[in-house]
């Protein structure tokens, strides 16, 4: 059976998936905004967790589509990613960044910045303004705390290189919005 949420189908590529993400809006508690950039990892992609197979830390990327995968960066920042392709394959799409709507003043205590620029520009952001940690690991998105809206208008994807990592940095699997002011890093 499909997994969709709001006109994405999780059992796809994490390519596809990341694409269609852009210009959704994701809230978590309410609080949330436009997603302006993903990146896409998959199962025999080196520079993917769940590339030397199911481990404690990334058993949520093995489990079914249309789920939040959390892990910590660095040991510091909680990330999001949203699980995709079939229960047991290892793929999805990190949350790179989002362009603030909902929840404004909250994210900006989390945050402790204004700036709406600096809000949400980077995985590790977006996961502090959203208040993510382990407890949303595992989680479908289909259902509270989380939420996903439609884009309103078909958005214009753009494709560039991952950034932030050390293996397979030249594959173009990052997607942006075009013209935001949101991403984490422009495109070239």
């Amino acid at each position: 059976m499909a997994v969709a949420v709001e006109s994405v189908n999780f059992n796809a590529s994490p390519i596809e998936v990341a694409r269609a993400l852009i210009g959704m809006v994701v809230l978590v508690d309410g609080v949330g905004g436009r997603i302006v950039e993903t990146e896409a990892y998959d199962a025999d992609d080196p520079a993917s967790h769940s590339h030397a197979g199911p481990s404690t830390r990334n058993a949520s990327m093995f489990g079914p589509p249309g789920r939040a995968y959390v892990y910590r960066s660095y040991g510091i920042h909680w990330c999001l990613n949203f699980v995709c392709r079939e229960a047991g394959h290892g793929a999805g799409v990190l949350i790179r960044a989002l362009e603030p709507i909902e929840g404004l003043a909250l994210m900006q205590e989390r945050r402790g910045v204004v700036d709406e620029r600096l809000l949400c520009s980077g995985p590790g952001r977006v996961g502090q303004a959203l208040g993510i940690n382990r407890s949303h690991d595992g989680l479908a998105l289909d259902q509270p705390p989380f939420e996903l809206q439609p884009a309103q208008v078909a958005p214009k994807v753009l494709t560039g290189v991952r950034i932030g990592i050390s293996k397979a940095k030249d594959v173009p699997w990052r997607f942006g919005l075009h013209g935001s002011r949101f991403v984490s890093r422009r495109f070239p």
